[in-house]
Parts: C-alpha cells; structure tokens; sequence
C-alpha cells in the first residue's frame, strides 16, 4: 500500500498545481465577471406643448421606428394661433404699404414747400434790390420778409415730417422690424403646430406608456419612455484585481442569464476612472480604525457587437462577461 501512495500523493499535488496554474492564468488572461446588467440609451418622451390629448396611436412595450407618430395633442388652438399670425403678418405688410404711400405724399409736401421757399427767396432779393432804389416801399419789403420766413417754416415742417415717417416705416421688404416680428410669429405659430404631433425620435421599444384621450399634458413633463434598439451594452464591474490586462477595444464574450447557452460579440468601449462605490449617495468613510479593506469594483462598459432580434435584449437583465486580454485590440471603439 505504501508503494503507491507516494506516486497517488504526487500525482495529486501536480493536478493541484495545475489547475491552480490554469486558474490563475485564466484569471490574468481571461478576466470575467458575472455583476453585470445589460443596458441601453432610454428617451424621455415629453410634449413641446400643452394641451388635452387628442389621439394615442401606441400602446405599452410597443415597437415603433423613428418618425412614427406616438400620440397628438388637440391641434384647434394651435390652428388659430397660426391664423392670428398671418393675420398679423398681412397687417403688418398693410401697415408698410400705407406707411410707404405716406412717406410719398410727404416727398410730395417737401417738394411743394421747397417750390414756395424758393419763389419767397426770389421775390424778397427782387424786393430787396427794388427798395434800394426807392421803387417799392418798406411796408412791401416786410410782406416780402414775412412770405420767406413762412416758407422756410413750412418747408423745415415738411421735412421733420418726411423724416419721422420713414424712421417710422424703417427699413422695406422682409428687413423691415415690424415684418419681421410677424414672420417670427408665424414660424413660432407653425412649429407650435407641428408639435401637437408627438413622434419617436428613435427606433425601440416604449415604456410606462399610459397616457390616454383626454389626458391634458404640459410642456416638458416627461410622459414615458423609449428604449433605443439601436445600441447594446454592459455595465461589467469588474474587481479592480482584474484590470491589469483590460483596455479599450479588447472583445470580449457576453452571456445573458435569460438565454442559457446563448452568447454575444462585444468590445470595451471604456473603463471608469472611479470605483461604483465612489460616487454613491453615501461613499464608504475608511478613515477609521476598525478600516478593513474590501476589493473594490470599477464599472467597465462593453459595447454588444450582435444584437439577435431573435433574443431581444432587456435593460438591467443580469449577465456575465468575459474579456479576451490576449485578443487583438480594435480601433476606436464607438460610444454607445
């Protein structure tokens, strides 16, 4: 018995130490960690404008693509506003025409008076040169007198008002302030209009969806959401133990706990510059005496290469992640 024990006992300290070896070289190589959750881009879904709901044409964990309308807000209001503004617009362009016609009567009025000032200063050199002569009398020289500074008073008058006209109209065509306030009207009436439309910015799938007819929505109050289908990926926490060999672009192998068996292409996209815990509501207080150190994780995101819409992925299923250290390094990987 004795014989053979020695070759058994060395027998097993050398598959001890192998897989040991194995062990340890799968987990320098190899890092994998099962704390790891899928996640996704996630949409808010809110309307631009307030109002009843007219229509909802989505239902709850609903698929749609981008562009689908998702429900519509009571758009009579928004119509007339529009209205309003082209109303105002038109108004505005008649405002500008008669100001127009009135900056021509007063060009009219400017030329008339200047016509008379003119005569008045003609007739008073001709008054004037006449009175040095003894041919015409004083009481005429100060009729004359009288007439020219009549005259420049009707003609500064004139002037003032043709002045105060045209600032008044500004400048003509779109440049014109008072168009142009009418024109922002109507771009603001429209897009007002459109937005009684709610779309889906993106592909995916909606969420916490119970909005109904004749529910009434405010601007900018979050609704429910929408799962952006395009992008895929993994919030991995891996031990900070196993980043030595963990980079940027390294693949790696994803299995999700919901499909055994199944398993996924994805890449590091990148790595947190902080602990999962450092940031928390309330980080860990290590300056005490009873400190006892605890392995920390750190947060690495890998990107799914091959989504399979035959195994739609969920946002927070739980899944394991293994990183190939030894693999080739990819390009630039894409922020998800």
């Amino acid at each position: 018995m004795t014989a053979w024990r020695w070759p058994l006992l060395l027998g097993g300290i050398v598959l001890v130490a192998g897989l040991t070896g194995w062990y340890l070289w799968q987990q320098t190589w190899y890092p994998s960690t099962d704390d790891a959750y899928v996640d996704a881009h996630v949409v808010r879904i809110a309307a631009q404008v307030s109002g009843p709901v007219r229509r909802v044409e989505v239902s709850d964990h609903q698929a749609v693509q981008a562009g689908d309308l998702l429900f519509e807000i009571d758009p009579a209001p928004f119509k007339i506003a529009l209205q309003r503004a082209e109303a105002q617009l038109a108004q505005s362009g008649s405002d500008v025409a008669a100001t127009t016609s009135a900056i021509q009567a007063a060009r009219e009025q400017v030329n008339q008076a200047q016509a008379a000032y003119d005569n008045a200063v003609r007739d008073d050199h001709r008054i004037q040169s006449l009175m040095q002569s003894g041919a015409v009398s004083r009481s005429d020289s100060d009729h004359a007198q009288a007439k020219l500074d009549s005259t420049h008073a009707a003609l500064l008058a004139a002037q003032a008002t043709l002045k105060e006209t045209i600032v008044r109209r500004g400048k003509t065509g779109a440049d014109n302030a008072q168009t142009q306030v009418a024109l922002a009207r109507v771009a603001q009436a429209r897009l007002n209009l459109s937005w009684t439309q709610v779309r889906a910015p993106v592909a995916g799938i909606l969420s916490g969806l119970e909005l109904r007819p004749g529910s009434t929505v405010a601007s900018g109050q979050p609704l429910f959401a929408l799962v952006d289908t395009s992008t895929w990926w993994i919030n991995a926490n891996f031990k900070e133990t196993d980043l030595r060999h963990i980079e940027p672009g390294r693949p790696a192998d994803i299995t999700v706990d919901m499909y055994p068996g199944k398993h996924f292409h994805g890449v590091v996209d990148s790595i947190s510059p902080a602990s999962g815990s450092a940031f928390s509501l309330l980080p860990p207080e290590n300056a005490t005496g009873n400190w006892v150190k605890v392995t920390q994780r750190i947060p690495v995101r890998v990107r799914v290469l091959d989504p399979d819409p035959a195994h739609p992925l969920r946002i927070g299923a739980s899944s394991s992640v293994t990183v190939d250290a030894r693999g080739e390094v990819s390009g630039a990987p894409g922020q998800p």
